[in-house]
């Protein structure tokens, strides 16, 4: 029903002084006002009483049993009601009257503001809707009404205008969450939204991206990080104009404020909105959490609501006792976090570069446990390692060393931990050759001290150590007792310019260095792969099905592949993880050197990371990002460039392979970014090659920018119901996949959101949010982000590398970020209608 002429003012209840929180200033002309906040009728500039002569009392929580819902619509200029007025209330009371019965509610419509200030009649609604066409609509004592409702536990939704409403207001303005920049377009268009809230009533039906026509605000300040954000639009599908709020552009979002629960949604700005059935679900969902009728979490992306806490001490001097050079890390079912340092030494300690001397590149590699019960550190263990060598150009350093750790799936029975390394015994100082392996150790579970006697290696193999890098290392496990072992390529791409890393000339004693094809990209070689196999009991390993390869191809004259792969084509994979309620890979890994894209060599440096759903060849060195190529080069003279790699049919024709000449075709990536910005992509040619123009690029993952960059590949978090641990990340990340890079400028350190459609075949990211206030950047927070997993608490553990390279130093460290916020809101007892 619609009301008018609502007069009747209650003064029943304990009266009681309200501070007043309103803004005043002279005049509009003088610059008062933020500016555009009122492109809609002008408002009246006026003082607020001080004491206010307005105190009301109001039940707590308004509203009951028998929901109702006051959709509010006055207007500063006055006048007939508009059409936008119209549709609103006509969907909304729709909105009441349809739906399962528990969830139905009346509407009552009006434009008369001295409801605010009859505390009976406030009183009797679960929920308030302002439909304003903004300025300045309550006076003081209404405004204090208002506030009055909501710090009795009151729910408010606010539509599109409504963020120009009460321009003097601070409280309001927090209320709302935001208020409209000088400048947003006027016109109705078409855009995506992205619906990162998979669970918020309001999104939870919605599609993943939202295309939609409508007015399209933006915000004076961003409030992502201190509203939680349910929707966001995204700026490249419509003409934004100059008050862009970049590639996070929220749009709808939420959170408890003062005692009761905010909605808002700069949507609904067209009469036909209110037509479409997505929008109205939109606003279902909206009204069912403020009035009472539904929990729902409005905190768990709000920034204030996360602890990140520093676990390990720095090193006593000339001791790693506290960590090495950080590297990995795993948690176990116990809560016991297990981290390993790669083996430089401390900085005072000497570092043999000469190939003549025995102890060349010699290191430690440790392995550290933190138990959360004794907040105690326990060195574990120390392996000898080829891995303290230094810095330098790549014919000097080495990234070789400790490289990865994995405890059991029965770990917690048997004690088993698996660790990827590179011993300093099996170096030849004549060939520059090392072995890297695999291996089984067994900890004993009362000391946490590893036997180092018990090793059991799984898997070995050879790796050229005359030049560096890009040895990849991370390691996990899958539902079936899969053990998957990322490997990088082992290779420069110095002497290619740092394009596709392809040249077959630079050899050590036979064994070439800067050839790519040789390693990640052969058939026959375990470099730069990721190799999945399945360990067994007697410390020996089977091949599971569905690897890329199953070593008995006789393609090509046969014993050219290798049955342990399961992804080729990749440079270094760090970090890999695997989501074990779906066995999906997730990976990243570092990319070559050049700076700029090439007209003759291709893409610039890109970083990358992976959706990985089957066996497949990921690019390298043959393509890059979405299937960009390079250019081929060979002997005799590398120099001149030859034609372009065919990523669908790509041939290795390197001097250098002992694998197939023809490879599996190349699978597209998910994410990639250079020093100019995320997915760049170009226009193609008839045979499919990009033009490599910088001035032609787009940016097709604005969110994204590199420089000095280095892919760090985190975890699919998995929210647990059952768990009753107070510090477990929300729900609301269920299901994202955290992506980072160990450098915090412009780089990466987001939660993205996947399609599953899409997602196996080198689909891009439909959602992404920034991490960065949450696992905190800056010097004195996580800067030089290593490794992150999550632990059976539910918390974020995180690893900082330090503030130098090939050692650790006073920043090393573990951290934890932890949640904070609670539960979802209204708490149970206080939801209009109980549960049976």
């Amino acid at each position: 029903m619609r009301l008018r002429g609502l007069s009747t003012r209650s003064t029943a209840g304990a009266r009681r002084t309200r501070t007043r929180r309103r803004l005043w200033a002279a005049t509009v002309a003088a610059g008062a006002v933020t500016a555009g906040l009122l492109s809609g009728p002008a408002a009246t500039a006026r003082p607020a009483p001080d004491p206010s002569l307005t105190t009301m009392s109001i039940k707590s929580p308004p509203g009951g049993a028998n929901v109702r819902v006051l959709l509010f619509h006055g207007s500063a200029a006055g006048g007939d009601e508009s059409p936008l007025v119209n549709a609103g209330i006509e969907t909304i009371e729709r909105i009441g009257l349809s739906g399962p019965a528990d969830q139905r509610f009346k509407v009552t419509a009006s434009d008369d503001a001295s409801v605010f200030t009859d505390a009976k009649m406030l009183g009797r609604f679960n929920a308030i809707v302002f439909l304003t066409g903004g300025g300045d609509v309550l006076d003081p004592d209404q405004e204090a009404g208002l506030e009055a409702y909501m710090e009795a536990g009151g729910g408010f939704v606010g539509l599109h205008d409504a963020a120009r409403a009460e321009p003097y207001s601070d409280w309001f303005t927090g209320l709302i969450g935001a208020r409209p920049a000088a400048s947003s377009p006027e016109k109705v268009q078409r855009a995506t939204v992205e619906v990162g809230d998979r669970l918020h009533p309001s999104t939870q039906g919605l599609p993943l991206e939202w295309k939609r026509p409508d007015k399209w605000l933006n915000w004076a300040e961003n409030p992502s990080g201190e509203v939680h954000t349910v929707a966001r639009v995204r700026e490249s599908t419509y003409a934004p104009g100059a008050g862009a709020n970049g590639a996070d552009h929220p749009v709808s979002w939420c959170r408890d404020y003062d005692g009761g629960r905010s909605f808002y949604t700069g949507m609904g700005g067209t009469v036909s909105s209110y037509d479409e059935t997505d929008f109205r679900d939109h606003l279902r969902g909206a009204l069912l959490w403020t009035t009472r009728l539904v929990q729902a979490d409005c905190k768990a992306a709000i920034n204030g609501n996360y602890k990140a806490e520093r676990l390990t001490q720095p090193n006593q001097p000339g001791r790693n006792d506290q960590i090495g050079e950080p590297h990995g890390l795993v948690a176990a079912p116990d809560g016991r976090v297990f981290y390993i340092g790669r083996g430089g030494a401390d900085s005072s300690q000497p570092v043999v570069t000469d190939w003549n001397d025995p102890n060349i590149g010699k290191g430690t590699g440790e392995i550290h446990v933190y138990d959360p019960k004794t907040r105690k550190v326990t060195l574990a263990g120390a392996l000898t390692v080829f891995g303290n060598k230094g810095g330098g150009d790549e014919l000097r350093k080495v990234e070789e060393g400790l490289l990865g750790i994995e405890l059991d799936p029965d770990f917690q029975e048997n004690g088993w931990v698996y660790l990827h390394y590179t011993p300093h015994s099996e170096i030849n100082r004549d060939t520059h050759m090392a072995e890297r392996r695999v291996s089984r150790f067994t900890l004993d579970q009362a000391t946490d001290k590893l036997d180092l006697a018990s090793e059991k290696v799984l898997l070995k193999w050879p790796v050229q150590i005359h030049s560096c890098c890009h040895a990849g290392g991370g390691m996990a496990w899958d539902s079936k007792g899969n053990l998957y072992i990322a490997t990088g390529d082992n290779n420069s791409s110095g002497f290619s310019g740092g394009y596709s890393g392809n040249n077959p000339e630079p050899n050590f004693k036979g064994v070439s260095f800067a050839d790519a094809r040789r390693t990640a990209g052969n058939t026959n070689n375990l470099n730069g792969k990721i190799l999945r196999i399945h360990p067994e009991p007697d410390g020996t390993y089977t091949l599971p099905e569905g690897n890329l390869f199953t070593g008995k191809e006789t393609a090509e004259g046969g014993g050219k592949t290798r049955g342990e792969i399961y992804v080729m084509g990749v440079r270094n994979p760090a970090r890999i993880s695997v989501d074990k309620e779906t066995d999906t890979l997730y990976a990243g890994w570092v990319g070559p050197d050049a700076g700029q894209p090439s007209t003759t060599w291709g893409p610039a440096k890109y970083d990358t990371f992976a959706v990985i759903t089957k066996a497949s060849n990921r690019g390298w060195p043959y393509c890059m990002g979405n299937k960009q190529p390079y250019r081929d080069r060979n002997l005799p003279d590398p120099s001149k460039p030859l034609g372009w790699y065919d990523c669908d049919h790509p041939r290795n024709e390197s001097p250098n392979n002992d694998g197939l000449v023809n490879v599996p075709p190349v699978t597209g990536n998910n994410i990639w970014y250079s020093p100019q910005g995320g997915a760049p992509d170009y226009p193609r040619d008839a045979a499919g090659v990009p033009s490599y123009k910088a001035e032609e690029a787009t940016y097709r993952l604005p969110w994204l920018k590199g420089g000095g960059q280095a892919a760090m590949n985190g975890p699919l978090y998995r929210y647990d119901e059952s768990s009753t641990s107070e510090t477990k990340w929300p729900a609301y990340w269920d299901g994202k996949w955290f992506v980072g890079d160990f450098y915090d400028a412009d780089q990466p350190r987001n939660a993205v959101l996947m399609d599953p459609r899409t997602q196996g075949d080198g689909g891009l990211p439909v959602h992404s949010e920034s991490l960065k206030k949450i696992v905190p950047i800056g010097n004195d927070g996580i800067k030089n982000l290593m490794d992150w997993r999550f632990g059976p608490d539910g918390a974020l553990y995180v690893l900082d590398y330090g503030r130098g390279f090939f050692t650790s130093d006073t920043k090393s460290a573990l951290w934890r970020v932890t949640y904070t916020g609670g539960g979802p809101t209204p708490a149970a007892g206080q939801l209009a209608r109980k549960a049976e």
